[in-house]
């Protein structure tokens, strides 16, 4: 078994890639961590999606969302698992490997 690591700059990048992995290659969700790159909670380096404000009245804007480095995926591959497509679909959400 083979884990593949990549660092996201947003929480929104990391779930996109995330999405790909589960829903185009088939991958078991169980086979994905997810977390911050260190140890202190964080959405990211840049908020994204459900951190920023958004143009409806539903809920007042926040500023706190903890900005304190990238977020981290690992996959834990098996032999079914097309290591360069998992690669290239971490790059195309502008993953950095970890």
């Amino acid at each position: 078994m083979t884990t593949l690591t990549a660092t996201f700059e947003t929480r929104r990048d990391a779930e996109l890639v995330i999405e790909r992995l589960v829903q185009e290659f088939k991958v078991d969700r169980k086979a994905i961590t997810v977390g911050p790159e260190g140890d202190e909670n964080s959405v990211g380096e840049t908020p994204s999606g459900g951190d920023v404000e958004s143009d409806g009245p539903s809920v007042e804007a926040r500023d706190d969302a903890p900005v304190e480095g990238r977020i981290r995926v690992a996959l834990d591959t098996g032999a079914d698992v097309d290591v360069e497509a998992v690669r290239k679909a971490f790059q195309e959400f502008d993953g950095e490997r970890a």
